[in-house]
């Protein structure tokens, strides 16, 4: 009897179509769903994901369609998003730049005229009127680390394998032209037995060696040496040499926000969140008392840093990046932190650490008035982090639900996803789409559980539907203050442009079309039906959606949240 594979080993030995070839590398890559939104350019091209393994998505709009595949690369390790030429692609750099600031890999397909069309620089819909059909492309380029342009097949396989290979191991979006004539245009189809190399990129064994005897000659000099793990760390596949080496060395860790979730905060050795002056009670003390930091995948974003609050010095400092190691004041370029990481755990000796101050452990609720039932972020947020699960991913919004989290601290194996560089507002309702469908795929058990406020939640509310039309299944939290909390800390307390439309959102998962049964809805305002809901074991293991208004007071936010608002506004006011 035949087998699948065997058939499709006897279909690679034909030529097959271009759109067939580039789908087949996408499902080779590990996508099995791709987002987006159909248009006349692409419609030809959407017809064979399914021939080829893929599930196509379908987003209320563009926008939302980059969101979701940002989330859904932050799970799977890398996505796809196709849209229409023009009117379909200017909806999407929003989204596009975000993955490329947090180092998220997107391939982005749009759909072109044909290559005909646009070199008769014909008067087609979707034009700017003037004939220039690279203006789109042009635009794109500067959010892209590759722009490959399908125009010729007999260049297409290696366009589409380099854009790819290099979309991977940069880890940040390209941008993948595919013209309606170009679809069906015959290409090898042998080439799609050799998988693509994605092998990191190897330093110079004798600079990696020099660095190594570097950064051992201060680390076994020093006394009370610290690790600081941030955002790079994931997005460059090195925790598994960040586990070993925190684990070997036995020295205390600690996260920046955009790193949270990076290391198991169940350690024994784990200190908490370090964000300057916005950090965890004792972490900045331990931190900045430290007589070497070692960050690895640091990123000293405003946000990131509450302000720019850091007091640490570069003479005391050894940072491992993806394309360089800096120790102290001087630079290697081309020796990226993963080989460097791999030989300092194999050569590591053992440490002699002079034991420094121990920052709390547990964060726990604030005391506040017990006759007050007011929810506030100070209470919330550690008494939320009681609740959690092994094996969830939380994600939040960019407002108070980032800056909240630093209170939380996580059971083991529990992942955030935020986006405090780029920072969009309504990031994380489109960006829960791609990660609870990434989470189903992947299996395993894992609650996909949304903070977001209620002007961040408008932005994006669409994706709401899509999330109940693929029976996809979160937690969403919409934190109801009345409107857009980071910025009124910013500027602008009680000014009108921060106040919103207060919606019903309890009535959307039907307005959405979801059938009774398929989702519940709650309302919390006080402390005890905050306790009660995270009591309840319906609503912790519910196999359904459900969405629960949770009311905070207008002028309420996390310290970390005022601290660096505080300083956005000093900073302004100086430029």
């Amino acid at each position: 009897m035949t087998s699948q594979s065997d058939i499709r080993a006897a279909e690679l030995r034909e030529p097959i179509d271009v759109v067939t070839y580039l789908f087949t590398r996408l499902k080779q890559l590990g996508i099995d769903s791709v987002h987006g939104v159909p248009g006349d350019f692409n419609l030809v091209a959407l017809d064979y994901l399914e021939p080829c393994g893929l599930k196509w998505v379908g987003n209320a709009n563009e926008l939302n369609a980059g969101y979701a595949a940002d989330g859904y690369a932050r799970v799977k390790g890398i996505s796809a998003v196709i849209t229409t030429f023009g009117v379909g692609e200017l909806s999407l750099p929003n989204a596009i730049a975000g993955a490329y600031a947090e180092f998220v890999p997107v391939v982005h397909i749009v759909g072109t005229p044909s290559t005909l069309s646009q070199a008769n620089g014909m008067l087609l819909h979707h034009t700017l009127g003037n004939g220039n059909f690279q203006v789109f492309a042009d635009i794109a380029s500067r959010l892209a680390v590759d722009v490959a342009k399908l125009n010729n097949p007999r260049d297409i396989p290696s366009q589409i394998d380099q854009a790819l290979r290099i979309c991977y191991l940069q880890s940040r979006p390209v941008y993948i032209t595919l013209p309606t004539d170009m679809v069906t245009k015959k290409v090898e189809g042998e080439r799609l037995k050799t998988k693509l190399d994605l092998s990191p990129y190897k330093n110079d064994p004798e600079k990696e060696d020099y660095v190594v005897d570097v950064v051992l000659k201060y680390l076994t000099q020093a006394k009370n040496p610290v690790i600081l793990v941030d955002s790079c760390a994931i997005r460059h596949r090195v925790l598994e040499e960040t586990h070993e080496f925190i684990e070997k060395s036995g020295l205390p860790v600690f996260v920046a926000p955009m790193g949270k979730g990076a290391v198991d905060e169940t350690m024994p050795t784990f200190g908490g969140i370090y964000a300057g002056a916005g950090s965890n009670p004792g972490v900045q003390e331990r931190v900045e008392g430290s007589d070497l930091l070692l960050t690895i995948g640091s990123v000293k974003s405003d946000f990131n840093t509450a302000g720019f609050t850091y007091r640490t010095s570069q003479l005391k400092t050894i940072d491992f990046h993806s394309t360089y190691i800096r120790v102290r004041y001087s630079e290697y370029p081309g020796v990226g932190m993963k080989g460097v990481l791999r030989k300092l755990i194999d050569r590591l000796p053992k440490l002699n650490i002079e034991p420094g101050p121990t920052p709390p452990q547990n964060l726990i609720p604030k005391e506040e008035d017990a006759s007050d039932p007011t929810v506030t972020h100070g209470w919330f947020w550690p008494r939320m982090g009681q609740w959690l699960q092994e094996g969830d991913i939380v994600l939040t919004e960019t407002g108070t639900s980032n800056y909240g989290i630093f209170n939380t601290r996580f059971p083991k194996n529990v992942t955030n996803i935020s986006q405090i560089l780029w920072g969009s507002i309504g990031y994380a309702t489109g960006s829960c789409q791609g990660v609870a469908l990434a989470a189903r795929e992947i299996g395993g058990k894992h609650r996909t559980i949304l903070f977001t406020g209620d002007g961040s939640f408008q932005l994006t509310a669409q994706e709401l539907s899509t999330m109940i039309r693929h029976k996809l299944n979160p937690i969403i939290f919409i934190v109801c203050n009345d409107g857009y909390t980071i910025e009124r800390f910013i500027h602008g307390m009680d000014a009108s442009y921060n106040d919103i439309q207060n919606w019903r959102y309890r009535d959307l998962p039907a307005a959405f079309g979801a059938k009774e049964g398929t989702y519940k809805t709650y309302q919390v305002k006080t402390k005890d039906e905050v306790n009660a809901l995270f009591q309840d074991e319906n609503f912790s293991k519910a196999p359904y959606l459900q969405l629960v208004e949770l009311h905070m007071p207008k002028k309420d936010a996390p310290a970390a949240l005022k601290l660096t608002a505080e300083a956005s506004a000093r900073n302004n006011a100086k430029s």
